[in-house]
């Protein structure tokens, strides 16, 4: 068996866009100071006159990365989440949502994951935020594989692209020969009949290693990959629901307005079936070791496991 690699989205995120940088002469990349943290600093290193630090002033740099893609040029702007997609919401939405500029921000450190940074700093409620700005496309991907070719498919994309990439090493378990993203299309990684898994971001893997146990308990869950949280694959979830009748949604944020409120969205208007929500439950996070804090929020696959047998009684 292949050794499992543990990788963090954000080093995805910094050597894409190096690679990036290379293909596309009119790529530009922003960021607010946290170039070190972003490893938007690999893109820095290689393509200075291309690159501009923008300072400790978010806002602002929005403000920059709309008036330069209004130019022409493709614009990814990266800071934390909690200051890409909070601090410079206003922005985000005036400036770059609604002339649907060519700017993608990349948000780090999103999520409970950022560990010891705390409260303040583990956003859970960006994908929330983005989700009501019109034609912000937002993707949440699982793994370095995904996270790359994601980043591939914002820069080709028209239009203001959410990226959301995570501070915390994750196992990367998708194959690059073979894999193949869309966006807006889900992924079924593993079929049942039973009970349908649906996961975004580090919580895939979760989900993956909840199935085996699952399994061994004589629970078949089918495994939904949802790595672009809009457009949502509405075709893929309403498949599942009405193969197999009950869905359970895993997301490291808030539940609400994040992965579950969406897939709540498309089951209610077409088949309605019972969905259990996985996520942060309506509070703030806390300081602490990412994984230890992770199982403390439910955002394990014990709790999946734990929170799909209780959706199994609630299937008719």
């Amino acid at each position: 068996m292949a050794e499992i690699i543990n990788k963090a989205t954000r080093d995805s995120y910094g050597e894409t866009l190096v690679a990036l940088g290379e293909e596309y002469d009119n790529l530009v990349v922003l960021d607010a100071d946290l170039a070190k943290a972003t490893k938007t600093e690999m893109f820095m290193k290689k393509f200075p006159e291309r690159f501009i630090d923008c300072g400790i002033a978010e806002s602002n740099m929005m403000g920059v990365a709309a008036g330069i893609a209004s130019t022409g040029k493709i614009v990814f702007a990266s800071s934390f989440a909690m200051f890409a997609a909070g601090r410079a919401f206003e922005i985000v939405r005036n400036s770059i949502g609604y002339p649907h500029l060519n700017v993608k921000i990349g948000a780090t450190h999103a999520g409970i994951s950022v560990g010891e940074d705390g409260a303040t700093h583990q956003c859970c409620e960006d994908i929330a935020l983005m989700r009501t700005i019109p034609g912000m496309v937002i993707i949440n991907p699982a793994d370095d594989v995904e996270a790359k070719a994601a980043v591939r498919a914002a820069a080709k994309h028209v239009g203001p692209v959410y990226m959301r990439f995570g501070r915390l090493a994750v196992p990367v378990f998708n194959d690059e020969a073979s894999y193949k993203f869309e966006i807006g299309k889900g992924i079924q990684i593993k079929d049942g009949n039973d009970v349908t898994i649906i996961a975004t971001g580090l919580m895939v893997n979760e989900a993956i290693e909840a199935s085996k146990v699952l399994k061994e308990q004589g629970i078949n869950a089918r495994i939904i990959n949802i790595h672009t949280i809009k457009p949502i694959d509405k075709e893929i979830i309403i498949k599942a629901a009405k193969e197999t009748g009950v869905l359970v949604t895993v997301e490291e944020h808030n539940i609400i307005g994040g992965l579950g409120s969406a897939v709540c969205d498309v089951v209610t208007e077409s088949v309605p079936v019972p969905v259990v929500k996985i996520g942060v439950e309506d509070q703030y996070g806390m300081s602490g070791p990412a994984l230890e804090l992770l199982k403390v929020f439910g955002l394990s696959a014990e709790n999946i496991v734990e929170k799909t047998k209780y959706a199994l009684t609630l299937k008719k």
